[in-house]
């Protein structure tokens, strides 16, 4: 019997990838398809992928050409399923002319033709385009355009500065076509908005862009009380727009499979967690501004708080503060939750610096997630007996921003109907604790 085995993404699934098929599977007797899961397309830098991993392989499925099919998740799986496999015959798309030669070792090559006028890019570039206006365009905004380049349907198109000059100057850098002179030119020319404007403007321009009709992504910290952020999603439920949170690590995919591994109890009950966040800064920065909410605090908080809420809920039962204060301003923050089985603490800094890193107890082992754990490509998992330690390795690709934007711009053109990383309560949650730190509540000052 003759083995043929071939690879793709088969996002979108079209007739290109059925006339494909079914020309690799007329050169031998056995047809094996490798489908890549999710992780692995964001590791090669796609994406753009539109359908995951489960409904790829159900479109294949449905041919009924693949007599075998298997998940591709690594790079150099391809020779390791031709040997296990026992493959005859490599069959890929003329594209990849030459580039799979080295596989002759081990197998016959076949470069097949693909289907003219047809592909997965080209329907991808059809779907609707998401239009994002930029607010604010300092540091951040800088970094948001670039990663969103490499997210599919996602197009900055205009952007908005009350300081006109910074404003021309971003614009002209980046090629954004409209310079919004105000609110109204900047949403007449998007219909999603990314609000990366000093943090003490957030509520307004968010509270401004969901009343005009547009989908928000909000930079980190996102508001500083409950009650306004209750407002902003009730907006955003009423007039069904999509209200998220620019919290990168979130977003990245170690950061899920460390949620997920938790929650199977790899470490079996957790009972503490720990981490921090600390920068040195300079004492001049805005960041150290008292009268617009600056501060360790503000600034850093919520990359621990994730964490903490992700794995041990959002129910803690109090939480107590203490900071080291200069002009009125935290320069080192310690918090200790309690929880009814766990305690949590984090540490912050702009004037104080420590080892960046998160540790997850529980009672089989615990996770160490070394530094800076919140755009983490690696993590470990540590027992007792050293000989189970586990290493875990994910790609954390470009500034990690990508991830974010191909979340946000995937739950605009879903309707809506799309999980989100970070859920309403815990960002309601983590704005309450800003808010009791801010009015002073269980806040001891060293």
């Amino acid at each position: 019997m003759k083995k043929v085995i071939t690879y793709g993404t088969y996002d979108l699934f079209h007739q290109g990838h059925y006339n494909l098929l079914k020309r690799a599977k007329a050169l031998g007797d056995y047809l094996i398809v490798g489908v890549t899961t999710d992780n692995f397309d964001l590791e090669r830098g796609k994406m753009n992928t539109c359908n995951n991993v489960m409904e790829r392989i159900d479109a294949v499925k449905a041919t009924g050409l693949a007599d075998q099919i298997v998940i591709e998740e690594y790079r150099g799986q391809k020779i390791d399923d031709i040997q296990k496999y026992g493959v005859d015959i490599f069959a890929i798309g003329s594209d990849w002319e030459g580039y799979f030669d080295y596989l002759n070792e081990f197998c016959q090559v076949v470069y097949l033709p693909r289907t003219e006028g047809i592909s997965s890019t080209q329907l991808r570039q059809e779907r609707p385009t998401v239009n994002i206006g930029i607010i604010g365009t300092g540091s951040i905004a800088s970094r948001f355009v670039p990663e969103s380049e490499n997210v599919n349907s996602a197009f900055i198109s205009a952007a908005y500065n009350p300081n006109m000059g910074e404003n021309m100057v971003f614009c002209e850098k980046f090629h954004i076509p409209t310079m919004a002179h105000n609110l109204d030119e900047l949403y007449a020319n998007c219909n999603a908005v990314y609000i990366a404007s000093p943090h003490y403007t957030h509520y307004d321009y968010a509270k401004s862009a969901l009343k005009a009709g547009k989908h928000v992504l909000c930079e980190t910290p996102f508001v500083f009380s409950s009650a306004q952020a209750e407002e902003l999603y009730q907006i955003a439920e009423e007039n069904k727009l999509v209200l998220m949170v620019a919290l990168k690590t979130a977003y990245s995919p170690a950061f899920g499979h460390l949620f997920s591994l938790l929650k199977s109890r790899v470490i079996g009950d957790i009972v503490e967690v720990n981490a921090s966040v600390t920068t040195l800064t300079d004492e001049s920065s805005e960041k150290l501004d008292s009268k617009h909410f600056g501060g360790s605090m503000s600034e850093n908080a919520c990359f621990p708080l994730l964490p903490i809420f992700k794995f041990l809920g959002t129910d803690y039962r109090n939480i107590n503060f203490y900071s080291k204060m200069k002009n009125d301003v935290d320069m080192f923050t310690k918090a200790v939750f309690r929880f009814d089985h766990a305690v949590a603490s984090f540490q912050v800094g702009l004037g104080v610096k420590t080892e960046g890193s998160m540790t997850i107890a529980g009672t089989k082992g615990y996770v160490y997630v070394p530094a800076p754990w919140w755009k983490t490509d690696y993590f470990e998992v540590r027992y007792e007996d050293q000989n189970q330690n586990k290493k875990y390795f994910y790609p954390f690709v470009g500034e990690g921003l990508r991830y974010e934007i191909k979340d946000f711009v995937a739950a605009i053109l879903a309707g809506g109907f799309y999980h989100n990383k970070i859920s309403r309560n815990e960002n309601l949650v983590m704005a309450r604790v800003q808010e009791a730190y801010i009015k002073g509540n269980n806040v001891y000052k060293l």
